[in-house]
């Protein structure tokens, strides 16, 4: 057994005594309610954007249920409160977002999660088959109903690019780049002739975008050993990035020097999966509406991010948290919900709807998202992300890739680094 095994075992047991604290700590919660009763209110939780409130205001008419939704902007913050609830067995929200990056660490103990089949209808065939088998913890309990996936796009200033000598019309932007070198080289091409400006915001989320294109183990193989330093995938996502240093505003994502650079023009291109478009238009301001536009990403698409909504133990109120979950990942819901904000659809039904697939975003010079993104749905393979995927890939890669993009470590200082904290990071 190698060293690397052996660690992520002992802190399996580790995690699991914690975890295993958290649901018994559940049971004895005081908030219970009374057979029959229907509750005043429920907490929904989510992270970033997901489109759900004007959803909430149409569900609290339907229902007289008061719903607070409580958000977090960084997934990075979201996931130590999540652990802490559990661990405490208290403090949760009555429905709660999983993303693709954390839901595996959750399943280490599914008696913190309620089983919600028996509590909501037959949905088994109603979403992306891979989407639902992975809301599905090991014991076979239905741990999360789908939301979204985040297929890949760019996001681009049409007004920058012109300005550069570049062109704006999305077909044409698209055929600038259908791999990364022709990226690179649009990037190079748009900073000399904006007289030097950034052109990408960082190359974090050069990495990202690259990072799922793989299609292979990423920071974990499929026993769950950490493999972040030998993995071929990894290792290409990297070489993507390093190389896109010079055409990088070198803003960390989600900084107030990110948020603020939108507004400011510090950078002409983001990568966006669908998700977050609301983020961009929310960042960018009123002032800067019809000023963007969306292109297909170099390399032919990609998945980054997606969730579940789950309900945990915890909750006084499984049925009727279970309803809410029910009513905002339905059909409909995801519909509204990609409108709103452009949280990409994974009911099969939502997928087929005409107001999807004709849906035109005004923010984005009215680019067809509802067609661009619909298109990329079929292509989209599920990816092994492992354990602790989220903490390897905000705590060990990308503080490396930062370190340097900022001129603080060399290149091959910067990867030792990363694999050193993967190895710290990753144990589970």
């Amino acid at each position: 057994m190698s060293l690397t095994t052996r660690r992520s075992r002992l802190a399996a047991s580790a995690l699991a005594a914690i975890t295993a604290i958290g649901g018994l700590a559940a049971c004895g919660n005081d908030d219970e309610p009374v057979a029959g009763e229907k509750p005043g209110k429920l907490v929904l939780e989510t992270f970033g954007e997901f489109g759900y409130e004007e959803l909430i205001k149409q569900y609290e008419k339907d229902t007289g249920i008061k719903i607070e939704l409580r958000k977090t902007a960084q997934l990075g913050e979201y996931r130590p409160k999540l652990v802490r609830y559990l661990a405490t067995g208290k403090g949760a929200g009555d429905v709660v977002a999983l993303e693709e990056g954390i839901l595996n660490e959750f399943k280490s103990n599914p008696r913190n999660w309620v089983d919600l089949a028996p509590l909501v209808d037959d949905h088994s065939t109603d979403y992306l088959p891979w989407k639902w088998e992975l809301g599905k913890a090991p014991d076979g309990r239905l741990m999360g109903l789908p939301t979204d996936v985040g297929s890949l796009a760019v996001c681009y200033r049409k007004d920058l690019f012109e300005a550069a000598g570049l062109p704006t019309d999305r077909e044409q932007v698209s055929a600038l780049w259908p791999d990364w070198d022709s990226f690179l080289q649009t990037g190079r091409t748009y900073k000399q002739g904006s007289g030097g400006k950034a052109f990408i915001d960082s190359v974090t989320a050069v990495a990202d975008a690259a990072l799922f294109q793989q299609g292979a183990d990423l920071f974990y193989d499929k026993e769950n050993n950490i493999i972040a330093g030998t993995s071929p995938a990894v290792k290409t996502a990297w070489d993507t990035a390093v190389s896109m240093a010079d055409i990088s505003a070198k803003v960390a994502t989600w900084s107030p020097e990110w948020s603020a650079g939108f507004k400011q023009g510090s950078f002409a291109a983001t990568f966006c999966p669908s998700w977050m478009l609301g983020i961009v238009a929310d960042n960018s301001g009123e002032e800067n509406k019809g000023k963007w536009d969306v292109a297909a990403v170099p390399g032919g698409g990609g998945n980054w991010g997606g969730s579940w909504l789950a309900v945990p133990e915890q909750s006084a109120h499984h049925e009727e948290a279970a309803k809410l979950a029910e009513f905002l990942t339905s059909a409909a819901s995801q519909v509204e919900a990609f409108k709103a904000k452009g949280p990409l659809p994974t009911h099969l039904e939502a997928l087929q709807d005409e107001a999807f697939l004709s849906y035109t975003n005004e923010y984005f010079s009215d680019a067809p998202t509802g067609k661009i993104f619909g298109e990329s749905v079929s292509k989209i393979e599920p990816i092994h992300l492992g354990p602790k995927h989220q903490a390897v890939k905000e705590n060990a890669f990308g503080p490396a890739l930062r370190s340097f993009e900022n001129g603080q470590a060399g290149e091959d200082e910067a990867w030792q680094q990363f694999t050193k904290d993967a190895e710290i990071q990753g144990a589970f």
